[in-house]
């Protein structure tokens, strides 16, 4: 076997192409890796971001419970006298009614013929006292002289007595007729508005048979269940936001809180009225409310139990994500670090901070959730942000500018 030998000129020629092709390599190598190192040397800002502290104040503290709207009181108004006809019912469901007014009429024929003979009776018993009282006046004149046995004196006299015991018994029973006409006018016992009309015109009705149910005063209140432990914390004075299911709203206040818990369920029962509308009174709370507040409404209220102190934040500054809260902290270096913290009260645009911040923490005002742990953020002052804008003069529109 012949062995090939290499001129020392071709292994030159060889030597020279591969290191242009080596230097091809490296060149084609450089921006790649220029590429990788330049975002972690030249990181930009996820966001630009003002900064917020929890803030040392004060909050009311609120107790919740749920209930039913029932009137204060209602009165049953019914037939007093049996065997009347209903001739005329005079209000209807949802009237507002005052103390004495006319809510029906029975027909008054049948007693007023009874009140004729009433009358009648009366007048006769009369005319037979008049009569007897004059033979007994007669009987005690010739008393003594022997013209009248002793017995038929006293037969007289009897009568005299017999015959006034009639006249008592006449006006007593033109008494009782009297008062059955005054029943055949049904009147309101007590001002307040009617809730109910069972009566029919033309129904015959007896004695005690239910015509209509009266709100006593228009007063509505709210029934209120809270448990055992919760009892505890209200009295009786203390301040009711009552909202209806619709939304709308009214104040009240407690007036008994309940003797005893129910046993099955351990709750018990808060009376709270509802304050009368402005300019209204007590007795048309009801009315000014009616087209929100019905009695049998669920509703919902909020008893005020006072004010405590609380660190809050705005509520801008809480991120809710996977049922838990958190906040945003702002490191030295502007780098986020995400925080657990656990949350309590709300009052409009501030929530209660309960554990998981410092006072001397640096917060991202708003924004939170677009940002993640380790971003880096460009912090600015709200306040020159705030002040710049109100320094730069408004542009005015050509057509606006003329106009003026």
């Amino acid at each position: 076997m012949k062995l090939i030998q290499l001129k020392p000129l071709t292994l030159g020629l060889m030597a020279a192409c591969l290191l242009v092709a080596g230097g091809l390599v490296l060149l084609a190598l450089q921006p790649a890796a220029a590429d990788a190192v330049a975002p972690s040397a030249t990181s930009k800002p996820a966001l630009t971001v003002t900064l917020t502290q929890a803030r040392a104040g004060t909050l009311p503290i609120k107790l919740t419970a749920n209930g039913n709207l029932a009137a204060w009181q209602e009165a049953s108004i019914g037939a007093e006298a049996s065997g009347l006809r209903v001739q005329e019912l005079l209000v209807q469901v949802g009237d507002r009614v005052q103390r004495g007014q006319l809510l029906a009429r029975f027909a008054p024929e049948p007693v007023q013929a009874e009140v004729a003979l009433a009358r009648a009776a009366l007048s006769e018993a009369t005319a037979n006292a008049a009569e007897a009282a004059a033979n007994a006046d007669r009987a005690r004149a010739v008393q003594g002289t022997g013209a009248l046995s002793a017995q038929q004196i006293n037969v007289y006299l009897t009568q005299e007595l017999t015959a006034k015991a009639r006249v008592e018994s006449a006006k007593a029973q033109l008494d009782t007729q009297l008062l059955r006409l005054s029943y055949t006018r049904v009147l309101a016992p007590d001002a307040g508005i009617i809730s109910s009309r069972s009566a029919t015109v033309g129904a015959v009705l007896g004695a005690g048979t239910e015509m209509f149910r009266l709100i006593r005063q228009g007063r509505l209140e709210w029934r209120a269940e809270l448990t055992s432990s919760e009892l505890s914390q209200v009295a009786v004075g203390t301040p009711v936001l009552v909202t209806a299911p619709g939304g709308a709203q009214t104040q009240g206040r407690v007036r008994m809180v309940a003797p005893t818990v129910d046993a099955q369920t351990r709750n018990g029962l808060v009376y709270v009225d509802l304050a009368a509308p402005k300019g209204g009174s007590a007795g048309n709370a009801a009315t000014g409310v009616a087209a929100s507040f019905k009695p049998g409404m669920f509703a919902r209220g909020e008893f005020a139990l006072g004010s405590s102190s609380a660190m809050t934040l705005p509520h801008s500054a809480v991120l809710v994500r996977d049922g838990f809260s958190y906040v945003m902290r702002v490191g030295a270096d502007n780098k986020i670090s995400q925080r657990k913290v656990q949350t309590g009260r709300r009052l409009g645009e501030q929530v209660e901070i309960l554990a998981g911040v410092a006072a001397e923490d640096r917060l991202v005002a708003s924004g939170v959730s677009f940002l993640t742990e380790g971003d880096l953020v460009r912090v600015v002052d709200a306040s020159a942000t705030l002040s710049k804008e109100k320094s730069t003069p408004a542009q005015v529109a050509p057509g606006q500018a003329a106009s003026n």
